[in-house]
C-alpha cells in the first residue's frame, strides 16, 4: 500500500511528545504493557518545547488537593528518577536539586497563607510558616518591612528538563511507544467518537484511545475534533542575572506578583510573568524586559541586585487555561469519549508530569482513576464554566 494513503492502527494515540505526552506512554505501558501505543510529535528536537524552556520548578505549595497530591507524587518521582528510569542502553539524569521554595506575601494576605499551609501539612507537606523576622534571620539579604509571613518547603526544588523529558521519551521507547514524526493536521468522527487522526505526511493513524497532549498548541489542536478547550499560548522570559554584591543561596522565590527566581550556579535564574500579555506563538525575546519589569522587582526584594546585570534572556510559552490557570484531564464525556486531554498546566506541566500521565493512564486503562481522583479536573468544569479553585497559580 501507498504509505501517503496508509493507516497505522494502535490501541492508544497520544498527540504531543512532550514532557506530558512521553509520561502518559510511560506509564500507559507500565499499567498495560500488551498495549500497542504510539506518539506522534512533529520535531524531535523538542526547539519550542515548553518544558526546554523552563526553570524546571517543582513544588507543593498549592491549595488544591489534587494538584498537592500530584506535586508529592511527582516530586518522589523525580528525586529518584535517575534510578527510575535508565534504560539499558542510556542512563537517564534529572539532576534534582533540592534547593526549597519560598512564597512571600503582604499583611493583607497572611492569613489565607497560614490558612494554606495548614492544608499543605494536612496532606503531608513539610513547611516552616515564617514571620516577618523570621524570614529576615534565615534570608538576610532580603528585604521584609512589607511582608507579612512567607512560607518555606525545603524538599521542594528544581531539575533538568531535558533529562526529564528524553528520561521519559527513551523509556517508553524502551517499553514499546512508537514515535512518529509527524503533524496531525485533521481528524475523522462519527457521532460517537474519533475514527482517525490525518498526519501531514498523508498517513493515518487509527485507535481506540487518543490523547491530546500538545500543551500550548493543545487548544487549536481540539478544535480539530470539534472540541472548545481554552488553552491558548502565552509567552514569558526567562532571564540569567547576577547580583552586585553577595546575596548567597536563595530557594525558588516567589511572591504575589509573580516575580519567581532561584539560585543557579553562580548567579540567578527567573522572571516575572505578565499574565496580560497578547496570547500566541511568540518566540522572540524583549531583551528590555529585565530592565524595565523583572530588576525592579528583585531589586526591591533583594536590595544587592540594584546593581544586578542580566547575562541572558530566553522565551517559552505557559500552555494558559484561560478559565482557571489548571490543566484539563480526562475525557470529553458529553462529546467523544475516547478523546482524552491532559493539556493547560499553565506553568506546571513539568512538575505534575509524572502524576498527571499516571492518573491518565490509569483513566484509559481502568476507566477511572485508581491512586489520585482527578475527576475535579475533568472537562465537565469547561463546560460548567466552573473553575477549579485554586489560590496557588503564581
Amino acid at each position: 500500500m501507498n504509505t501517503k494513503t496508509s493507516i497505522r492502527k494502535y490501541d492508544v494515540a497520544i498527540i504531543g511528545g512532550g514532557i506530558i505526552g512521553s509520561s502518559v506512554a510511560y506509564f500507559l505501558l507500565q499499567e498495560a504493557p500488551h498495549l500497542a501505543v504510539c506518539v506522534v510529535e512533529p520535531d524531535s528536537t523538542y526547539e519550542f518545547a515548553s518544558a526546554l524552556r523552563s526553570s524546571g520548578g517543582c513544588r507543593v505549595q498549592f491549595t488544591g488537593e489534587e494538584n498537592i497530591a500530584m506535586s508529592l507524587f511527582s516530586l518522589d518521582f523525580i528525586r529518584h528518577f535517575d534510578q527510575r528510569m535508565s534504560t539499558a542502553k542510556q542512563p537517564a539524569y534529572a539532576d534534582w536539586v533540592e534547593g526549597g521554595y519560598l512564597f512571600i506575601v503582604p499583611p493583607e494576605n497572611a492569613a489565607q497563607l497560614e490558612k494554606t499551609a495548614s492544608l499543605q501539612q494536612a496532606q503531608g507537606c513539610t513547611l516552616d510558616l515564617l514571620s516577618p523576622a523570621e524570614l529576615k534571620s534565615r534570608f538576610p539579604a532580603m528585604y521584609v518591612d512589607d511582608l507579612g509571613a512567607g512560607v518555606h518547603t525545603p524538599h521542594d526544588g528544581w531539575c533538568d528538563p531535558n533529562g526529564l523529558l528524553w528520561g521519559f521519551r527513551r523509556k517508553a521507547v524502551e517499553l514499546g511507544a512508537v514515535y512518529i514524526a509527524a503533524r496531525v493536521v485533521g481528524a475523522q468522527c462519527d457521532a460517537a467518537k474519533v475514527l482517525a487522526i490525518q498526519l501531514d505526511t498523508g498517513e493515518s493513524v487509527s485507535a481506540e484511545a487518543y490523547v491530546n497532549a500538545a500543551g500550548a498548541w493543545s487548544g487549536d489542536l481540539a478544535g480539530l475534533f470539534g472540541m472548545r478547550l481554552p488553552i491558548s499560548p502565552l509567552r514569558r522570559f526567562e532571564h540569567y542575572f547576577t547580583p552586585g554584591s553577595h546575596v548567597g543561596h536563595l530557594p525558588y522565590v516567589k511572591d504575589m506578583s509573580r516575580l519567581a527566581f532561584r539560585s543557579e550556579g553562580q548567579g540567578y535564574s527567573g522572571g516575572l510573568v505578565d499574565g496580560s500579555a497578547v496570547r500566541g506563538y511568540n518566540f522572540e525575546v524583549d531583551h528590555d524586559y529585565f530592565e524595565n519589569v523583572v530588576w525592579p522587582a528583585v531589586a526591591h526584594r533583594f536590595p544587592a541586585f540594584e546593581a544586578a546585570k542580566c547575562h541572558r534572556t530566553w522565551s517559552g510559552l505557559y500552555e494558559v487555561n484561560e478559565l482557571d490557570g489548571n490543566p484539563v484531564i480526562g475525557a470529553w464525556n458529553s462529546g467523544l469519549p475516547n478523546l482524552y486531554t491532559v493539556a493547560g498546566f499553565s506553568g506546571h506541566g513539568m512538575m505534575h508530569a509524572p502524576a498527571a500521565g499516571r492518573g491518565m493512564a490509569e483513566l484509559i486503562v481502568h476507566g477511572r482513576y485508581q491512586t489520585i481522583d482527578l475527576a475535579r479536573l475533568g472537562y465537565e468544569r469547561v463546560e460548567r464554566n466552573q473553575p477549579y479553585p485554586e489560590l496557588g497559580i503564581l
